[in-house]
């Protein structure tokens, strides 16, 4: 696939961690994969991009079970900070040491689930 395709699939992942950490830290709840997809076809139909609802679900499901390791691991505090910053971080002007890390992770996790 090519590298700008890659990418968006890469940031797809990444946003829907963010979104997801934010639901639960805020509401308690976790997204539905389903309701990951339909979000991630919001985002892409805003840069008239789009995927099929296969991939949107398996970019979905991988960014639930990165969002809950990233629960699981951190104390309340330390997760509505890192839900903040990954959501700060969605703004393309926006640096930050632990979206980075993260991002890494979500291309990690992309490459690991065969791209």
């Amino acid at each position: 696939m090519p590298s700008s395709e890659r990418g968006t699939r890469v940031a797809l992942i990444f946003a829907l961690v963010a979104e997801r950490l934010n639901t639960f830290y805020e509401h308690g709840q976790w997204l539905t994969e389903a309701q990951g997809a339909t979000l991630a076809a919001d985002w892409l139909a805003r840069s008239q991009r789009s995927l099929p609802l296969a991939e949107r679900r398996r970019l979905s499901a991988l960014s639930d079970e990165l969002a809950r390791s990233i629960a699981g691991g951190l104390s309340r505090e330390a997760g509505l900070h890192t839900a903040h910053e990954l959501t700060e971080a969605l703004d393309p002007n926006y640096r930050s040491e632990l979206a980075e890390f993260f991002m890494a992770e979500c291309e990690r996790m992309l490459d690991a689930a065969g791209a």
